[in-house]
């Protein structure tokens, strides 16, 4: 299915629509003449518009009028107003959300038969290797998938979940990022206090991390198995690891990815 034809319009340019309008035109998927974007203080967004050359404006309207799809990345306390503005506009168009914890029926409630894809993505997707999960509103199938697949690989990998999991997503990859930094910062810090220079430090940290996760990827071998092979008997490896455990390392994680999907939950009742 060939998105160069389509008029893309996001309202919101934020780091996540900056990422998907770079991913959309470096990758060729949207000519980048079918792309426009609306924000309050579009002055913010010149270099964006300059390297990317695309349009920017302040007009959500302008943007839901032109646009064969439209992306909704605002806050989702803004959805509504969003929402307000422009719903008269989007007969026979194709709605895609990044609205964290608004759900489709939201926007579906605005005009019967809205075709809505929501999705959760995440911050790596500035560099191209974001996590997103999409699923489907009531009167939106397998074609708009299709389109928000194509969309979304453009910076990074994408899985297709029923809608009430997707809360769980945001507790999971929407969050997650923050979680990894956190372990990152402590390895970097682990090192400094041992010796090592910020920089070596930092480096060793984060490329272990990449490292480590692409290997996960890219062999699909279960993480456990991959511990193991590097949880010599006896060795230096299993004594760190027993002492993560038994810091609560397993315990603490599965908690603040419970805790942040409550936390998802009560922002879309909101």
């Amino acid at each position: 299915m060939s998105l160069s034809n389509r008029k893309i319009g996001f309202i919101g340019a934020g780091n996540m629509a900056f990422a998907l309008m770079k991913g959309l035109v470096n990758s060729g998927l949207v000519p980048p003449e079918n792309i426009m974007a609306s924000d309050p203080e579009p002055s913010r967004f010149e270099g964006l518009s300059k390297s990317l050359n695309i349009t920017i404006t302040t007009d959500n309207i302008a943007v839901a009028k032109k646009s064969d799809i439209i992306m909704i990345c605002v806050k989702p306390q803004v959805a509504k107003y969003v929402m307000d503005e422009i719903s008269q506009f989007l007969k026979d168009k194709l709605l895609i959300s990044i609205a964290a914890g608004v759900k489709t029926d939201f926007f579906e409630h605005y005009l019967s038969g809205l075709r809505v894809i929501r999705v959760m993505s995440n911050t790596p997707a500035l560099v191209g290797e974001g996590s997103s999960a999409i699923c489907a509103g009531k009167y939106a199938g397998k074609p708009e998938l299709e389109i928000a697949d194509k969309l979304f690989c453009s910076v990074g990998k994408v899985a297709v979940i029923e809608e009430k999991y997707m809360d769980a997503v945001t507790g999971l990859s929407g969050s997650g990022p923050a979680y990894v930094f956190k372990f990152i910062e402590a390895l970097s810090d682990a090192g400094v206090k041992l010796g090592l220079s910020r920089e070596t430090s930092r480096m060793l940290a984060a490329q272990t991390v990449y490292g480590s996760a692409k290997l996960v990827l890219e062999t699909g071998e279960h993480p456990m198995a991959l511990k193991d092979m590097v949880t010599s008997p006896g060795g230096t490896t299993i004594v760190g690891v027993h002492m993560l455990e038994k810091g609560g390392f397993s315990a603490a994680i599965i908690d603040a990815v419970e805790e942040a999907t409550k936390r998802s939950e009560e922002l879309g009742k909101k």
